[in-house]
């Protein structure tokens, strides 16, 4: 996967002190950040989130997704979280959203799909490093083929795309502006503000 672009490294500033107060907003505005690679413990934190706000409520809530994807049944976990609580979920894509975390933001209705104009979105197959046996690569690089036309499968009915197409479009990383995301129908609409999403 490709290195993000950045304009400038800006230096870490603490933020410790304010992350209590910053998570207690974000709840109660029913919001939830999805930042950063996706793996087992940004899983669980996004789950226990939703959950947390389902259980108040079945009010809407908003998810915000910038991410570059990572591992696949941690996005999994939280693609079938989304779908499966009774509050329904509003995907606002920003930055760039890749891989595993297209797959999280493919979990809900197009028209509850939406993004901020400079965001990026990247579709492509899974990646393995198989090592080991020959008969425990072989079993490995089946899994990784069966995942393949999953995720494809996924995006397929969620875009309206002949399966086959999305086939082809995977097999190498395929990249897209935000308007190309509304095309190839990722993405419902582009937003510029908040306001917007009402």
């Amino acid at each position: 996967m490709t290195r993000p672009y950045y304009l400038d490294e800006a230096p870490s500033a603490p933020v410790a002190s304010n992350s209590s107060f910053l998570e207690e907003k974000a709840f109660k505005t029913r919001k939830v950040l999805l930042f950063g690679g996706i793996n087992d413990k940004t899983a669980a934190e996004t789950v226990r989130r939703l959950l947390a706000l389902a259980a108040e409520s079945d009010e809407p809530i908003q998810m915000l997704v910038s991410s570059p994807g990572g591992h696949v049944e941690s996005g999994d976990a939280i693609h079938d979280m989304v779908r499966f609580i009774s509050a329904p979920v509003t995907m606002i894509g920003t930055g760039w959203v890749g891989s595993a975390a297209t797959h999280v933001y493919l979990s809900v209705p197009v028209e509850r799909r939406v993004c901020l104009p400079n965001t990026r979105f990247l579709i492509h197959q899974p990646s393995g490093g198989a090592g080991g046996q020959a008969s425990d690569i072989a079993i490995q690089a089946r899994e990784v083929v069966k995942i393949r036309e999953r995720i494809a499968g996924v995006i397929a009915r969620e875009t309206k795309k002949p399966l086959a197409t999305v086939l082809v479009d995977i097999d190498r990383d395929y990249w897209m502006t935000a308007q190309e995301a509304v095309e190839y129908g990722l993405v419902g609409r582009i937003i510029e503000k908040q306001s917007d999403l009402k």
